[in-house]
């Protein structure tokens, strides 16, 4: 692995001086991307969200995905698409746009550390469903179908928010892992309670599971899944409504508690592990995933002066480097009019919000240089933002009451708009994947649910 990775960088720096008197004009450039982020986004979130009834269940489409639809046509379209380079400058914004998501994310975490000890046994047990549910059956049928590398990604979580800013640091925004976590994301955006509405449905009626179980098991990690499953189950049980929603949303707030840590740490690497023996090319890969960890890096590593993203080892000088003090002031205004349509109005507290949020990610940020990249940024900011939230904090009640005024939906709208501004550079690759995510995405959500459902119907067997 060192000797891999060691040319990496020392290429990165040899070949950088060379095209530095071209890169002022297009580090000029970078606004370009900036302000169409502010307009798409925005409109998004002005068009808000639709929904479209199917049956017994519904789509509904968020605002989020209007952004990735419009930055994906602006950066593709024929008749003046969006330069390459500033399409990789827009994942290296999008690097920074992910900590602030994981950031806000934090904020849930605080206030709720106590449901870790409260919570019984199965609540705590059925996360394994989660967890690994996805691995034993969608990563296997996502070899066979050849999905490439992009199956890590997709198939180590059933891939919501935080899976971005997971997949990013580990390997990049411009791998393929990446485009696999997107592709999931989008699957499970627009089909996921469609799904999960016909699994908890169909479960349901089968009167074997506790309904409990069944309300454990809907806390997927996801807000929309959670809902269509819960009200799966309480139309057959309409007894147990109180019940099933409590549970339901704890399991839920638990696996945002818990998935952080274990996907950077446990689920992501055994992902890549199961993959690579499965695909017998455990010595190549490695050594391409080293070439593109290290291509990841300069995105926290060089956070200080710049923010790069795994494209810069292929293309030093396209100018995917983007300064931090341009990316961070620009997406503290881009969210805070995005976050403010959400809101139906403007309140200071808002860009207080982000200020405190950028806070977060610098220290994440400054934590990953100083070791040198063994601590990762993300967990960095999860942590610190969870404990200066929590009860124990003086200043926590005052932090989370700020941060709250954020809505958590609109920056998803930045971070899913700005992908899609990265879009067209990856656009062959995403095809190749193409109608090959659908069985492999049926196959995690319904893996994902029903295991999390059978642990937690024995763990409660078992205590009570």
């Amino acid at each position: 692995m060192t000797d891999t990775a060691a040319p990496a960088p020392t290429a990165g720096r040899t070949t950088a001086p060379a095209p530095r008197p071209a890169r002022t004009p297009r580090r000029q450039r970078v606004w370009i991307v900036l302000v169409l982020l502010l307009v798409i986004a925005s409109l998004a979130q002005i068009v808000g969200p639709a929904v479209i009834p199917i049956g017994v269940a519904s789509i509904t489409v968020l605002p989020m995905v209007w952004g990735l639809l419009a930055g994906g046509v602006v950066s593709s379209q024929r008749f003046r698409p969006l330069g390459v380079d500033l399409q990789r400058a827009a994942s290296a914004v999008m690097g920074i746009a992910v900590l602030l998501l994981i950031a806000r994310l934090s904020v849930t975490i605080g206030p709720n550390i106590g449901l870790l000890v409260d919570a019984g046994p199965a609540l705590l047990l059925q996360e394994v469903g989660h967890l690994f549910g996805t691995i034993v059956l969608a990563l296997p049928l996502a070899v066979l179908l050849r999905m490439g590398r992009a199956t890590i990604g997709a198939t180590f979580s059933i891939d919501r928010e935080g899976s971005f800013a997971m997949v990013s640091e580990r390997f990049g925004p411009d791998s393929d892992e990446y485009r696999g976590t997107l592709s999931m994301y989008v699957f499970g955006t627009l089909l996921g309670a469609v799904v999960i509405t016909i699994v908890a449905s169909f479960a349901t009626s089968l009167h074997v599971f506790d309904p409990l179980a069944l309300a454990m098991g809907a806390g997927v990690g996801s807000g929309s899944m959670m809902a269509a499953a819960v009200a799966a189950v309480v139309a057959e049980h309409p007894g147990m409504q109180e019940q099933v929603l409590a549970l339901a949303a704890t399991s839920n707030l638990i696996t945002g508690l818990l998935g952080m840590y274990v996907g950077m740490y446990v689920a992501l690497p055994l992902a890549q592990k199961v993959y690579e023996r499965l695909t017998r090319r455990a010595t190549v890969s490695t050594a391409g995933t080293t070439a593109r960890t290290v291509g990841a890096a300069p995105l926290v590593v060089t956070a200080a002066t710049d923010v790069g993203s795994a494209a810069a080892t292929e293309a030093p000088a396209s100018g995917s480097r983007v300064r931090l003090l341009v990316s961070l002031p620009a997406l503290v205004v881009v969210g805070t009019v995005v976050s403010s349509i959400a809101a139906g109005g403007f309140t200071w507290q808002i860009p207080l919000g982000y200020v405190l949020m950028c806070a977060l990610v610098l220290i994440g940020l400054g934590v990953y240089r100083l070791t040198r990249g063994k601590i990762a940024s993300l967990i960095v900011v999860t942590t610190v933002g969870a404990l200066v939230t929590s009860p124990v904090s003086p200043i926590g009640p005052w932090l989370v009451d700020v941060l709250n005024t954020v809505d958590f939906l609109s920056i998803c709208t930045v971070v899913l708009t700005i992908a899609g501004l990265s879009l067209g550079k990856d656009l062959p690759k995403l095809r190749s994947i193409g109608w090959k995510i659908v069985p492999v995405g049926l196959v995690a959500i319904v893996t994902s649910y029903l295991l999390s459902v059978v642990v937690a119907e024995f763990a409660l067997g078992l205590w009570h």
